[in-house]
């Protein structure tokens, strides 16, 4: 079985989004554990709605680990709610993993968005990047493939970490088994962040990350300014 575990914080609009998305698969063999951190709007109705399993959340690391905890699968697959899952994508990602004999594995990530700008961005400044240092450096944003084994050996996602916790998890993993990009299929993922807090912000944020991360360890302050749940909602979803 995969379990598919999403934290989440006031995300209705995009969870439902996410969700249809899993139940449109062909793959059929999951559970999905839904972490909340107290949301204020409809989003445990959404997840009621989809018969996910509900347990409580927090930040992000919290959230993912309070998920794997109740998970019954021997894959966990980690998604931010705000991803998107492409038609058949679940089958064709678990074959790879399984012929590759991954143990971790990260995806290239295409902007749900059909902004040419936010395509571009992500092609030239994640995919490209992450695709050539898969053998020295491994990346895993917005979606993280893991077998549980290796999860639970690994003591989850370190919660003092603020910003970029499944790089570190990713990147801790690789020293216990394979890790890879999963090239069968990309993600669909939200450019929200980068259109609300600024793209060369947002992007400057990052990159001075992976730096702290390479030449002082794994982010633990607050100097980032990692914020969670603060995105307006612009429009309400029919249940």
């Amino acid at each position: 079985m995969l379990s598919i575990i999403i934290p989440t914080l006031n995300e209705e609009n995009n969870l439902l989004e996410l969700l249809k998305s899993i139940e449109k698969q062909n793959f059929k063999d999951y559970e999905i554990i839904v972490a909340d951190a107290g949301s204020k709007d409809k989003t445990l109705e959404v997840a009621k709605k989809y018969n996910c399993k509900i347990t409580s959340g927090g930040l992000p690391a919290k959230g993912k680990n309070q998920g794997a905890k109740i998970a019954q699968g021997d894959l966990l697959f980690f998604l931010d709610a705000d991803v998107v899952l492409p038609k058949n994508v679940l089958g064709k990602i678990l074959r790879e993993f399984t012929k590759r004999k991954l143990k971790v594995a990260g995806f290239c990530l295409l902007p749900s968005s059909k902004s040419k700008l936010s395509k571009s961005i992500f092609t030239l400044f994640y995919n490209i990047p992450v695709l050539a240092l898969e053998k020295i450096l491994p990346h895993a944003a917005m979606g993280l493939l893991i077998e549980k084994n290796i999860f639970n050996e690994l003591n989850g996602f370190d919660k003092t970490i603020t910003l970029a916790e499944d790089h570190d998890l990713t990147r801790r993993a690789q020293k216990l088994g394979k890790y890879g990009i999963l090239k069968s299929s990309k993600i669909l993922v939200s450019d929200r962040r980068f259109r609300k807090d600024g793209w060369a912000k947002t992007y400057s944020k990052y990159l001075f990350c992976e730096g702290h991360m390479i030449f002082l360890g794994p982010v633990k302050s607050d100097i980032f300014e990692y914020k969670f749940g603060h995105y307006l909602k612009n429009k309400k979803n029919k249940l």
